[in-house]
Order: structure tokens, then C-alpha cells, then sequence
């Protein structure tokens, strides 16, 4: 028997030895994803007097240390402390639960008049009502087409990226939508002179913010993940900053028969 997970009044089985991780890895190098002007991820090797922190160099252990930017190397997720200056708005106070119904979409951002790319809310709406389940869970996981692989090393700084327009953000308040995952480096416009539409329109940010709502950026959903239900589980650090590296995984979830 596998394990079930409650969803709109139903019972859904998922396979708990079948995790589709959909994270992208932290490694030193150029060859990552990269976003924001970030510095690629850096690994340094601890030495201390006669001990050096590497087997490969004759130590006994490896012992390093990690330098990393979580908004611009890999795969994150942040809470509204994003754009709030209170120290208290943390992503581990503010994600306090880790599984959620989520659901997969795949759009295509489209052109506008400025030359930007742009996911609009009515291509959402589209793909969500062509599942034959439509109902909208806590999460939406956002796929843009097309999906090609250099997404898991692009290197987005200075391209102008692909974002999503505000209305989309505002859709997903309004349907409840707690947890916001996508493969592009923001949700908003690499520069928008601190606008951060989106951004506020997600988190209802200033005025009644939304704690425990996050969004988790660079995933990367391979293609042959099919859209629809899944049971998603956000893995983070406990780091007391508004970002944490990320690993967001998912579980096919299929309906229960009814007795």
C-alpha cells in the first residue's frame, strides 16, 4: 500500500521511492546557473597550522568552507523578507510546514511591445484549465517553454530575463496559492528600479504580509515530468536570512479509487 495525501475532499497515493528532485546543484565553477551579478559558488579548503582540510592533500578530513549567494547562485527559496527590512522575517520562521499539494504548469512567456518576455496570467489560466483536475492546490509550479537543458548552467546577468507580469501574482493570493516555484531567476524584471511588483503583489507586501508564503526560484522541471498533481516538499537550510539554497522535490499524485 502507498502512503496517501488528503487534496480536495479526495485521497491520492504517491510513491515516496520516486522523488523527481527538481533543484538545480550548488557547485564551484562558472558552469552553474547564475543570476543577479552573483559570484559563481566558491570552495575553500580550511588549513590550520600542520592541518589542511583535504584528503585529496593529505589531511585526514575534508573541511571547507562554502561561499554562496542564495538569490543569485542556484536553485532558492525566499520569504517576504526578501523586501522587508524587519530581521525577524526569516524563511525559517516563516516556512514552518514542508508538504504541499502542488501543481505543475508549463507557458510560454510572450513578447511585448518594450521587448521583454513576459508570462501573463492568461496563459496560467489556459494551461490550468486544460487539466482535467482543476482545482488549485497551496503551490503552483511554473515550467516556461521552451524547456531546454542550458537552463541548469545559463548565465542570466545583464540578458534581461524572462519575468512574470503582476496580475499573475495577484491570481495567486486571490486563490490562496502559499508557495510560487518557477525556472527564471525572479519573478520580476531583472531591472525595475526597485518596483518589485510581483514581488509585493505575492507577498500583499506592506500592507497585510503573507509570512508564510514563499517563492523558490531556478528550478528546473525536466521534461519528461508530465503536468498535474504532485505532493511537493520544500527542503531548505535553517539559516535566520530571508533566502535559502533550496531543494524542492515532488511526488506524482494519483487519485484513490473510491471504496
Amino acid at each position: 500500500m502507498l502512503p496517501t495525501f488528503p487534496h480536495a475532499g479526495r485521497a491520492y497515493a504517491y510513491d515516496p521511492a520516486a522523488p523527481i528532485d527538481i533543484s538545480l546543484p550548488l557547485a564551484p565553477g562558472h558552469d552553474q546557473v547564475n543570476c543577479f551579478w552573483a559570484e559563481p559558488v566558491q570552495v575553500d579548503t580550511i588549513r590550520v597550522g600542520s592541518f589542511v582540510g583535504s584528503v585529496a592533500l593529505g589531511g585526514s578530513t575534508n573541511y571547507q568552507r562554502v561561499h554562496v549567494t542564495p538569490h543569485g547562485n542556484g536553485t532558492h527559496t525566499e520569504c517576504y523578507g526578501h523586501i522587508s527590512p524587519d530581521p525577524a522575517a526569516t524563511l525559517n520562521q516563516c516556512l514552518r510546514r514542508f508538504l504541499f499539494v502542488a501543481r505543475l504548469v508549463s507557458v510560454a512567456p510572450r513578447p511585448q511591445p518594450n521587448g521583454d518576455w513576459v508570462v501573463l496570467l492568461a496563459d496560467v489560466q489556459a494551461a490550468l484549465a486544460a487539466q482535467a483536475d482543476r482545482s488549485i492546490p497551496e503551490a503552483l509550479v511554473l515550467r516556461t517553454l521552451p524547456n531546454d537543458d542550458a537552463k541548469r548552467t545559463r548565465r542570466y546577468s545583464g540578458t534581461n530575463p524572462a519575468y512574470v507580469e503582476p496580475a499573475l501574482a495577484h491570481f495567486l493570493v486571490d486563490n490562496n496559492v502559499q508557495h510560487f516555484l518557477l525556472d527564471l531567476p525572479s519573478v520580476d524584471r531583472e531591472e525595475d528600479a526597485g518596483q518589485l511588483l510581483a514581488h509585493r503583489a505575492f507577498w500583499c507586501y506592506p500592507a497585510q504580509p503573507r509570512c508564510g508564503a514563499t517563492i523558490t526560484e531556478l528550478v528546473f522541471v525536466p521534461d519528461a515530468v508530465s503536468d498535474g498533481l504532485y505532493l511537493l516538499n520544500i527542503q531548505i537550510t535553517s539559516l535566520e536570512l530571508d533566502a535559502s539554497p533550496s531543494k524542492p522535490v515532488l511526488y506524482r499524485l494519483n487519485p484513490v479509487p473510491a471504496a
